[in-house]
């Protein structure tokens, strides 16, 4: 350790792993140093980095670059956590090794720190809050797959389980064909079990959200939008005020189209989904919603309505999309703005210049397109529960 301590590194280069890291030690002049691999784990962190000199410190974005991130900055050290999906130099390599990412991780950030796209970990407390709510989504998600697994080996019989919510399908074991019973009915009972996980960590959810993040209240006014997304989309964000305009959180999210441009060409391709998948979900979840005809009538829904009627078998997700990303900017701009939600805002202000009242349209959707698929139905068994929006 005192060879190292003597050397002048000023940036090194973590290659993460699973069971090791490959470091790579760069000098003033860009020179390897010293090259080796440690184990993963942290009395091997801090005995390499706890007494050395500071210095820049680059990893990826991975399963450990938050706990090894926060350990780094505590002993001193600059850390800068690389974007994957932006580093294509390392993904796209012909020579790929542990030892080569390492390199080429400290010799970009040593070149120009921007094409690292660093991205910023969240804190240690949102992320276990940010954890409970993702630990509901995982058994619902799991709850869903054995609901549909025994009404599929119920139909490959002749039978039919009765239509009802998942919540409620474990009362309806005695419609199950007697010849199943023995295979389905100890998953029908591991589904009650999950149930009522599902609907402790509900209220342990709408207890956190009352007691440590009382603006998700305020952010889930927009029609459409219910106290869990408006919680998920603040423990994702985390700081409002990282964004300089509310229209940037559509990009962070992923809800917005990717570019391919060149020349006189300029393809148009899907979002990116970048950012947190599961709260885009969420907002693609409740753009249904204020998309079908059950929402109550406002300025997003028309809006919507409209570019769905423009024609083209892709207008409707589109629109979908659209509205889900103006459902972010407008939770961002409560957040950050602190005003009451008002569905006709705009409509406002243009009578406010113009000095004229306007007509409000009917929004239904026309009979001879199908209206959008309904995110809410009584009888799918993934039916969001109170808390969901």
């Amino acid at each position: 350790m005192k060879s190292i301590i003597t050397m002048n590194v000023q940036t090194i280069g973590i290659d993460l792993g699973d069971r090791s890291h490959q470091l790579c030690m760069l000098d003033a002049v860009g020179q390897v140093v010293r090259e080796e691999q440690m184990p993963n784990t942290m009395p091997a962190l801090e005995r390499m980095f706890s007494a050395l000199p500071k210095a820049l410190v680059v990893l990826e974005a991975g399963t450990h670059s938050p706990w090894v991130s926060a350990a780094l900055t505590q002993w001193g050290h600059e850390v800068l956590v690389a974007n994957p999906r932006k580093l294509r130099a390392i993904s796209d390599s012909q020579n790929k090794s542990d030892q080569n990412d390492a390199r080429l991780l400290a010799r970009l950030a040593r070149a120009d720190r921007a094409l690292l796209s660093p991205i910023r970990h969240r804190a240690a407390g949102t992320q276990a809050d940010l954890a409970l709510i993702k630990a509901r989504h995982a058994l619902v998600r799991s709850r869903t797959t054995l609901v549909n697994h025994c009404r599929g080996i119920a139909k490959s019989m002749g039978g039919r389980l009765p239509p009802c919510s998942a919540a409620s399908f474990h009362k309806n074991q005695d419609a199950v064909p007697v010849e199943l019973r023995e295979a389905l009915e100890p998953l029908i009972r591991t589904i009650a079990e999950m149930t009522t996980k599902i609907r402790q960590l509900e209220r342990k959810i709408e207890t956190l959200a009352e007691e440590k993040y009382p603006d998700s209240e305020r952010l889930a006014q927009p029609i459409g939008i219910g106290l869990l997304t408006a919680l998920a989309f603040m423990l994702v964000v985390e700081d409002p005020a990282r964004f300089a305009k509310s229209r940037q959180v559509g990009p962070y999210l992923g809800l917005t189209p990717a570019r391919d441009q060149s020349g006189d060409v300029d393809k148009q391709m899907r979002i990116t989904k970048a950012g947190d998948g599961y709260v885009r979900a969420l907002l693609v979840q409740c753009a249904h919603h204020v998309l079908s005809s059950r929402s109550k009538p406002c300025e997003l829904k028309t809006w919507g309505l409209k570019l769905a009627e423009r024609g083209g078998k892709a207008a409707k997700k589109r629109a979908v999309i659209a509205v889900a990303r103006r459902l972010a900017v407008q939770m961002h701009r409560l957040w950050i703005g602190g005003e009451p939600y008002d569905a006709f805002y705009a409509t406002k202000r243009r009578e406010e210049r113009t000095g004229k009242k306007e007509a409000m349209k009917p929004t239904k959707t026309t009979t001879k397109e199908k209206p959008l698929k309904k995110s809410r139905a009584k009888t799918s068994p993934t039916r969001p529960s109170p808390t969901a929006g």
